[in-house]
């Protein structure tokens, strides 16, 4: 038979884990293909690019989506076990397919498919979009999956890597001058920040100071923290600052910055992989897709 499509793996893939036992991503892969009877023309498949085989990106997104609802937890990269929700779905008789419109009962998912979208898509399944609508929809998809791969990866580097991570994401931005001077104004790593004062522009006219937590994503930097940030730049008679976290600011953080007459920047982890996303920073291309229009003006006699 032909390769699935990733919601039809989604059912088979929970239940080969029912068992509660870690599973790492290359044992699903061989399990859902015995499960599904399928040949060796249907394993080696490849997409259109030839960069992948259909079948391990179908089962890695149907991995993603029971991630995202919370069926599944990742242990570490491409490991993960079965959770109690997810346990819970299997004991429910009535329930014999996994699909996005079962799995938008759950907000973790919900956020996961319309993060960053104004208002909720609830077509996510019926398809009635055109197909710009379509294209922009699974490119935020994309897009927001990458965005958490990328925070999972920098929690596990060293405090050092994210030091360089930061110089390399602020001069690729135009500030610091360059990647040499920039590591040269940030200060040695302490409690998983680093802390320094970079150019504003190439020759310097103007400084910023920089603070940075590398912090666990079910954490909130708060209104205290921010207030020992603004403290030091009184002590070092500075007028602005950027304050960079792999984690979330608490609204007070948010409200407090905005009732002083110090300019701050406030970058949380959606908004530091955003930059990272826009300004090339631990990300390549992976394809690039060009549509076109006719050209009217050809035609013209």
């Amino acid at each position: 038979m032909a390769v699935p499509g990733y919601q039809d793996f989604m059912y088979p893939f929970l239940n080969q884990m029912k068992d509660g036992k870690e599973y790492k991503l290359q044992e699903i892969y061989v399990l859902l293909a015995k499960h599904f009877r399928l040949t060796d023309d249907d394993i080696t498949e490849l997409l259109p690019s030839g960069k992948q085989t259909l079948l391990h990106n179908r089962i890695g997104w149907a991995r993603t989506y029971l991630s995202k609802a919370g069926l599944i937890k990742v242990l570490r990269r491409a490991v993960f076990n079965i959770t109690d929700e997810g346990l819970k779905v299997l004991a429910d008789t009535s329930v014999n397919r996994i699909d996005n419109k079962y799995l938008s009962r759950y907000q973790s998912f919900n956020q996961f498919i319309n993060k960053n979208v104004d208002k909720p898509n609830t077509d996510v399944v019926e398809n009635n979009r055109t197909p710009w609508e379509i294209i922009e929809q699974n490119y935020n998809i994309l897009k927001n999956e990458l965005q958490d791969m990328i925070l999972e990866k920098i929690l596990e580097c060293s405090p050092a890597f994210f030091e360089r991570l930061v110089v390399d994401l602020i001069v690729a931005m135009g500030y610091g001058g360059s990647v040499k001077e920039a590591g040269k104004a940030i200060g040695k790593s302490g409690d998983e920040g680093i802390d320094g004062i970079i150019k504003e522009d190439v020759l310097g006219l103007d400084m910023i100071y920089l603070q940075a937590k590398r912090w666990n994503l079910d954490s909130k930097v708060s209104r205290p923290e921010i207030q020992k940030f603004v403290g030091s730049l009184v002590g070092k008679k500075a007028s602005k600052g950027i304050f960079i976290t792999t984690t979330k600011f608490s609204k007070d953080a948010r409200n407090y910055v905005e009732s002083i007459d110090k300019r701050v920047i406030l970058i949380d982890g959606q908004e530091l992989t955003d930059l990272m996303f826009t300004y090339n920073i631990g990300v390549s291309n992976e394809d690039i897709y060009i549509t076109k229009k006719i050209d009217l003006d050809f035609f013209e006699e």
